[in-house]
C-alpha cells in the first residue's frame, strides 16, 4: 500500500474564460469509481445545454483506476490534459469535470490541452490539497479508572484517537504510523503501568 496519497480538500468549482469560451471546472473527492460517475451525472445534469462536459477521475491511493473523457472534443485534448494534471499532481481518490460553453473561437488542438489541463491545475490550487497518511488501526483497553486520562494522553501526544467504546473495559481505536507501533507499545506500558492491551487491526488512510 501506498504509504500516503493526496486528495482535493473539498468539493467546488472554478470558472474561467479564454476565447470567450467559458471553462467551468467542477472538482470533487471520490472514493470510488462509481461516486466519480455519479458526479459526472450530476454535473452534466446541472450544464445540459453546455458543449462539451469533459471529465477525468483518479481513484485508488496507487492510482489503480484512472478514466478520461473528451466527450466530443478532438481525441487527446480534453480528458487526457486533464488527467495528466491530476497524476501530474499525485492526486487521488478525485473527480474532475470540465464544462466548456463555446463561445465562437476555436483554440485548435494545443490551445485546447492548455485550456483542459490548465483550469483543472487552477482549481486544485484554489479548493487546495491535503495529505492523507497510511495508518495501522489498533485498539488500546484500558481499565475506566484509567481510560479518560490516558485518552488525554494520546490526544495530547498527537495521536489520531478515532472512537472510544465504553463497556466492561474502555476500547480506544487508534490509528497509528507502522513505524511508531513499537515504540508506542513501550509507551502505552509505562504510562498504564502495564495494564492497558494493544491489539492490532488493519490499515487505512487518514489526514496526515
Amino acid at each position: 500500500m501506498q504509504e500516503q496519497y493526496r486528495t482535493v480538500a473539498r468539493a467546488g468549482v472554478h470558472e474561467t474564460e479564454i476565447n470567450r469560451s467559458r471553462f467551468i471546472c467542477a472538482l470533487a473527492p471520490a472514493a470510488t469509481e462509481q461516486e466519480a460517475q455519479d458526479f459526472v451525472a450530476r454535473v452534466r445534469a446541472d450544464h445540459p445545454a453546455a458543449t462539451h462536459n469533459c471529465y477525468a477521475y483518479v481513484i485508488g491511493a496507487d492510482a489503480s483506476v484512472q478514466k478520461a473523457s473528451d466527450d466530443g472534443e478532438p481525441g487527446g485534448t480534453a480528458g487526457v490534459p486533464m488527467l495528466q494534471m491530476l497524476t501530474r499532481r499525485e492526486m487521488r481518490y478525485v473527480v474532475a469535470v470540465v464544462t466548456r460553453y463555446y463561445g465562437g473561437v476555436k483554440l485548435g488542438a494545443g490551445g485546447l490541452i492548455r485550456a483542459y489541463g490548465g483550469v483543472v491545475g487552477e482549481a486544485l490550487d484554489e479548493l487546495g490539497t491535503l495529505t492523507r497518511q497510511r495508518f495501522r488501526l489498533a485498539t488500546v483497553t484500558v481499565g475506566h479508572q484509567r481510560a479518560g486520562k490516558l485518552e488525554n494522553d494520546l490526544r495530547a501526544t498527537g495521536r489520531s484517537v478515532r472512537e472510544v467504546r465504553y463497556g466492561e473495559a474502555v476500547d480506544i481505536e487508534i490509528g497509528l504510523p507502522d513505524s511508531d507501533v513499537e515504540s508506542f507499545r513501550g509507551w502505552l506500558a509505562d504510562v498504564t503501568a502495564g495494564e492497558a492491551r494493544l491489539e492490532l487491526g488493519g490499515e487505512a488512510y487518514g489526514d496526515a
